[in-house]
């Protein structure tokens, strides 16, 4: 695990997080956008914190990288069922 895959991990799977929610207010305009917007918002907030971690990595790197993976998809999967939350509505 280096940090050049750890960075394209981040940037594609924000980025499709991201693609989704608004690919959801497009196709649905009748829907209450502005919950969207605010999940819209903490998946940049976790993109750019974790793109700031990343650059400086504490302690075994190996090891710091996989923790941060792993966060990424913890956060990743609580912000998708925000997401299905809001749409089920």
């Amino acid at each position: 695990m280096n940090l050049r895959v750890v960075k394209k991990d981040i940037e594609y799977f924000v980025g499709e997080f991201i693609d989704d929610c608004t690919l959801f207010v497009a196709l649905n305009p009748h829907k209450d956008s502005e919950e969207i917007s605010g999940i819209i918002d903490e998946a940049v907030d976790l993109y750019n914190d974790l793109k700031a971690r990343s650059n400086h990595p504490e302690g075994n790197k190996k090891a710091y990288y996989n923790s941060l993976r792993k966060e990424m998809f913890e956060k990743i999967d609580a912000l998708c069922e925000k997401l299905s939350a809001a749409v089920s509505k």
